[in-house]
């Protein structure tokens, strides 16, 4: 099964609070789609080309996303101030979409070349 992001979209929660709606387009086998009519239940919608969808705001006993990982991300950036919550985060949010995160960059300054004088040989 596949799930690709459709749109997204602002709307007013039960709780008059403005909230994101991210609507996903799913596809997959029939056998797969089945069982994702299954489980959304009275919630299962489509688009008008037949396209079945996902919506991101669900309530109790609806398929719902696991939002574990960026939670953890979201917990350890606010843990650490500074560049090593930036940098948390950073590498946080590129694991999250896939992508290998770079090395992280710290200056380094050379230490000071000191000339040693040059040994003259008695003969």
């Amino acid at each position: 099964m596949k799930i690709k992001l459709n749109r997204s979209y602002k709307k007013l929660n039960k709780n008059s609070e403005l909230t994101t709606v991210f609507v996903y387009a799913v596809s997959g086998t029939e056998e797969q789609l089945a069982s994702f009519k299954e489980a959304m239940g009275d919630n299962f919608r489509e688009s008008e080309e037949g396209q079945a969808l996902w919506f991101s705001i669900t309530s109790a006993g609806k398929v719902v996303p696991d939002m574990s990982k960026f939670d953890q991300a979201a917990s350890l950036a606010s843990q650490y101030g500074g560049n090593l919550g930036l940098e948390l985060a950073r590498i946080a949010a590129a694991q999250l979409m896939g992508l290998q995160p770079a090395a992280a960059t710290v200056p380094v300054i050379a230490a000071p070349v000191v000339e040693k004088p040059a040994v003259e040989s008695e003969e």
